[in-house]
């Protein structure tokens, strides 16, 4: 069980978490439609996007209450 400061502060990494993520998700788009782009810099910032969707899914179930309990 998280108390109310760690739920505090992983609510507050899941705020720049999102933040990050939808800011490379428009330079990701910004790339693919003002050509020539970089394949090795939209990759990296494609995995570092996934990378970042897979940390904020695993605290946003760390702060849903277990249903299994």
């Amino acid at each position: 069980m998280l108390t109310e400061e760690e739920i505090a502060d992983t609510r507050a990494t899941l705020t720049e978490l999102h933040v990050e993520h939808h800011d490379l998700d428009q330079v990701i788009d910004h790339l693919l439609l003002n050509p020539p782009p970089d394949d090795l810099l939209i990759r990296r910032l494609k995995k570092r996007k996934l990378l970042l969707k897979d940390r904020i899914t695993l605290l946003e179930g760390m702060l849903e209450p277990d249903v299994h309990a």
